[in-house]
This record gives C-alpha cells, sequence and structure tokens, in this order.
C-alpha cells in the first residue's frame, strides 16, 4: 500500500465510527450530511454543494484534457438493531448494515488525497458523489432527475461495495451483468365470502392463491430460457377472516429480480397472466401491482481492465449476484463500473451478511478502497 494511504488508516477508522454511530433513513441522513460536509471542508475540498438536502457532491478541477469522472457512495442506513458494541448505533433501530458509513469513509478518503495532490486532477474534473437513499426510494434515480450527470457533463462513473463474501485484501468485479434488475409485486386475489359450511355460494380467494403460487413457479422453468437466471419469491401472505369463512380477499407479496432485461421483462408479462388467468379459474379476479426499482449493474468492460491491471493479483472475477443495488441507474445513463471491497475475514470474525446486526469489518479496508479510487482516476 502507498505510505500516503497506510497513514491515513486511523483517520479512516475514525469516520467510519463516527458514521456508524449516526445510521439515518433515506432522504433523512440530516447529520450524516453536516457531518460529510465538515469532513470535506475541513480536508479543504474546493467546491461542496448540497443537493435533495442530504445528498453532498464535492468538485474537483474545472475540467480539461480528460472528460469528467465521478466517484460515488451511497449514506444511508437500515432499520436492523444493532448489538451493543464499542462504536454502536446511537439511532435506536437503525444501523449501519450494509457498509454505507464505510463507502463514505472510503470516499471521504479519496477526497482527502485529491485535496493533498492537486496535480491528480489538473487536466480533468472529479465529482464525488455522497448519495442518499440507496436503500429506497433510490437517491440515484432522483440526483440524475435532479440534472447533477448533466450539470457536471460526468462521462463515467465508479464505486464500491464492502461485500463479506470477498476475502478481506481482495478486489472483486466483472464484466457486464454482475447484480440483478429488481422489483417487488403485490398479486390480489379477490373473491366472494360465504359461510365455510357452505362453499359452494363464495369463490375462495384462499383456493385461488393456492393455485396462483404454484402456477407462478412454473415461469422460471418453462418461460424463461435455461441459459437465464431468475428469482421470483412471495415471501408473504395475507387473506380471510375466520376459519370457517370462505376468503373474499388475498394478498401477497413478493420479489422479483434478473439478470436481462428481457427474462425480467417476460417474468413480468406472465406473472399478469397467470395471476389474472388461474385466479378467472376460481372465479375470482387476479391483479399484479409492481413496483420496479433497480436495473441491472452493467459494467462496462473498459473500466473493468483498468481495475484489473491496478489491483494485480489483488483482483479476483466474482460470480454474479441477484443482489440489487441503485447505482445501475448512473449506468444506464453513462459507462460505470461497481466493484466489490473484501471485507471477509473468518479469523478476525467478520462473516456477518449484509443487512444483519453481525454485519462488521475490519476499517483497514478502507484505505485500500481508497487507494483503488487514486490508481483509477490515474490510470483511465
Amino acid at each position: 500500500m502507498n505510505t500516503y494511504f497506510e497513514n491515513i488508516k486511523e483517520t479512516l477508522k475514525t469516520i467510519r465510527r463516527d458514521l456508524h454511530k449516526i445510521p439515518e433513513a433515506g432522504l433523512k441522513e440530516y447529520k450524516t450530511s453536516a457531518y460529510i460536509q465538515e469532513k470535506l471542508q475541513a480536508f479543504g475540498a474546493p467546491y461542496i454543494e448540497t443537493w435533495l438536502e442530504t445528498a453532498v457532491v464535492a468538485v474537483f478541477g474545472e475540467g480539461g484534457a480528460k472528460e469528467t469522472i465521478a466517484f460515488r457512495a451511497d449514506i444511508d442506513g437500515l432499520p436492523v438493531q444493532e448489538a451493543p458494541k464499542e462504536y454502536a448505533s446511537r439511532h435506536e433501530g437503525w444501523m449501519h448494515a450494509c457498509g454505507h458509513d464505510g463507502h463514505a469513509a472510503v470516499l471521504l478518503g479519496f477526497a482527502k488525497y485529491l485535496c493533498d495532490h492537486p496535480a491528480a486532477y489538473a487536466d480533468r474534473r472529479v465529482v464525488l458523489i455522497f448519495q442518499p437513499a440507496e436503500e429506497g426510494p433510490g437517491g440515484a434515480k432522483l440526483l440524475i432527475e435532479a440534472g447533477l450527470l448533466k450539470k457536471y457533463d460526468i462521462r463515467k462513473i465508479i464505486g464500491c461495495h464492502i461485500f463479506p463474501q470477498v476475502e478481506q485484501g481482495k478486489i472483486a468485479c466483472r464484466k457486464g451483468a454482475m447484480m440483478a434488475r429488481n422489483g417487488e409485486v403485490d398479486l390480489h386475489i379477490r373473491g366472494t365470502s360465504a359461510h365455510g359450511a357452505q362453499p359452494q355460494l363464495g369463490k375462495d380467494a384462499v383456493l385461488a392463491a393456492g393455485a396462483v403460487i404454484t402456477a407462478i413457479h412454473t415461469i422460471l422453468s418453462r418461460n424463461v430460457s435455461p441459459l437465464d437466471s431468475g428469482v421470483l419469491t412471495f415471501g408473504s401472505i395475507h387473506g380471510g377472516e375466520a376459519c370457517n369463512i370462505i376468503a373474499k380477499e388475498v394478498k401477497l407479496e413478493g420479489t422479483m429480480r434478473a439478470f436481462s432485461d428481457e427474462a425480467y421483462e417476460t417474468m413480468e408479462k406472465r406473472v399478469h397472466e397467470v395471476v389474472q388467468g388461474v385466479a378467472a379459474g376460481y372465479g375470482c379476479e387476479g391483479e399484479a401491482v409492481f413496483r420496479h426499482m433497480y436495473r441491472v449493474v452493467d459494467n462496462a468492460p473498459e473500466l473493468v481492465k483498468a481495475l484489473e491491471e491496478v489491483c494485480g493479483e489483488a483482483y479476483e472475477e466474482t460470480p454474479p449476484y441477484m443482489l440489487a443495488e441503485d447505482f445501475s441507474l448512473y449506468q444506464t445513463q453513462i459507462p460505470g463500473m461497481f466493484f466489490f471491497l473484501g471485507s471477509g475475514n473468518a479469523e478476525k470474525g467478520f462473516t456477518g451478511s449484509l443487512h444483519s446486526a453481525e454485519f462488521d469489518f475490519d476499517e483497514a479496508i478502507l484505505a485500500a478502497g481508497a487507494e483503488t479510487y487514486a490508481k483509477l482516476l490515474e490510470k483511465i
């Protein structure tokens, strides 16, 4: 590791732990935003502005021979109750259980490097985006709609995610699809209520819902190519009024994911057809309501090649994951790359999964992430 980044390890550890204590909901990251602005000012960032009230954008350079490049970190927390520890969350019921405190610390480390090395951006503009609401409703979309990419004519964007399935000390990525497109779906089955002892007088929404569940799980095996991957999971079902009443309504809630738009759109079409058709076969009405969320994280090959070259032996190719990430929305507008910063360390006990109360990591990885950004800036 470069001496500069070795020397800021403790600074980044402190920053991460400060942020870890104040996790906040998406678009309500007021304390987090204020802290980030304070650190950028202390480092000497030349220009800082806020978007969407809590997003923080730091701009380095005026442009030049090379195109403008952005680096992004998400800053919101999750509604997870954290186990007690020295630097645990002070916000009851909230935790940085997905590493966003670490992502912000990495980007602040990179900001400090830029402040101390202005020659690094002498021939270009570098924009650092501290983005709210990645966990929902999707801060990337809101910033794009607000005109951030256009204002600074951003042509490429890079981000990373701390990831326990990758060994500490490794950087993992892949060309093309790396994370899934995702959406949420509610199925409504509506029938007619009747006495349980006179089922012939009703239209049983519970019975129809059971048939819908069975039929819907044939979509992946019969309507999506075996060479594509997809997930269609219904994790919640509510319906009925009492044990002796024919149910008049059932609601199912699920998630849908795929690595290609074609597979995703096929699944969406078939869900509509199945819920309507099968429910009708039981004399009921069926309706599917979708909330389309993030797109496929689709990494630009030339940026992945640059990452391989700057990381050397620390680089490894990751398999794709069905996880979703709103960084993908930037990639629908401009070329981008999203990589995993390995945090898995069984020896130190850092094996907890993302979104769990046990998630944690060795802060030594933060300087490695900031150094990777610096090397990429020089390379591309």
